[in-house]
């Protein structure tokens, strides 16, 4: 027999814990990202609320902008670096804080610590670091590569987010190389001791294949991170000296916020979306044929 009131109280539920968020996600999420792309074959500047179909107007502007790709390729090279860095530290600190090392609980909390730290803030911090405290430090010592400012040379600006952007991470990914560590069964690790396994070879041969789905994350993660990085590309060197800096996701605020491109602005944020998805998917599907194989 129907019973129309257990349909209600269910209906309610399913209306508290899923139709609302969901409602959510449409109108902050999907809206605003499809009128992103209409915007992308508009004149919209933001100002005005008369708009004229470009066609693919946008677009075309965006390929021809030197300033896009550079900023592009900038990006690229800065998550290069910053996923082999930042994974490769964070792993070396996982190792060291489950390694029965005392005190390890209090490294983990110092080590998280700095991802604790706003963008923002973490910026401004650095920027003291690099244009004070590393220049006093060089004259004092008579080092020369501490001697002047990094942010005052491009080269060196750009080691200078990398290093804020490492130490920054490097933290959070470390927890979750720990819980991949972590769940590794006890008697695997003890019955490769007494077949006379090394450390070493504990590691390649038992510990990595195992913690696939641990870097599959950690990849992804800190891949999207690197390509999303705006807060402390503004407060550290505000994409200078002259846009050297300049990471594509100040490139596409400053196009849209700044200039008021947003058709322009729209179209070059939407290229962005379509290659970080793209290697994001590709990461991802790797990892995961790695996974079923380990």
């Amino acid at each position: 027999m129907y019973n129309e009131k257990g349909f209600v109280e269910k209906f309610k539920v399913v209306a508290m814990f899923a139709l609302i968020p969901l409602f959510a996600f449409f109108v902050v999420i999907i809206v605003p990202f499809i009128i992103g792309i209409i915007m992308t074959f508009t004149n919209s500047t933001g100002s005005t609320l008369s708009l004229q179909f470009t066609g693919f107007d946008n677009y075309i502007s965006a390929f021809k902008d030197t300033n896009f790709w550079h900023s592009l390729g900038f990006t690229f090279k800065y998550t290069i670096f910053s996923i082999i860095l930042t994974n490769v530290i964070a792993f070396g600190l996982a190792l060291l804080v489950t390694s029965g090392l005392k005190g390890q609980n209090l490294f983990r909390l110092g080590f998280f610590t700095p991802n604790l730290i706003g963008g923002i803030i973490l910026g401004f911090i650095w920027q003291f670091i690099f244009s004070r405290v590393f220049i006093q430090m060089g004259q004092s010592l008579n080092l020369e590569i501490f001697s002047s400012s990094w942010l005052a040379d491009p080269d060196k600006a750009f080691w200078s987010l990398v290093i804020v952007g490492v130490w920054q991470s490097s933290g959070y990914m470390m927890l979750i190389y720990i819980s991949g560590l972590m769940g590794i069964e006890r008697s695997l690790l003890e019955s490769a001791t007494v077949e006379g396994a090394s450390a070493w070879q504990q590691l390649l041969k038992i510990k990595i294949p195992l913690m696939i789905p641990s870097f599959t994350i950690s990849l992804f993660l800190t891949l999207q991170r690197s390509f999303m990085v705006y807060d402390t590309n503004l407060s550290l060197t505000r994409g200078g000296p002259y846009r050297a800096t300049e990471l594509i996701s100040m490139h596409v605020y400053n196009e849209a916020f700044l200039y008021q491109n947003f058709g322009p602005g729209q179209a070059k944020a939407l290229i962005l979306f379509i290659v970080v998805a793209a290697i994001a998917i590709t990461q991802v599907g790797i990892m995961k044929k790695l996974e079923v194989e380990s």
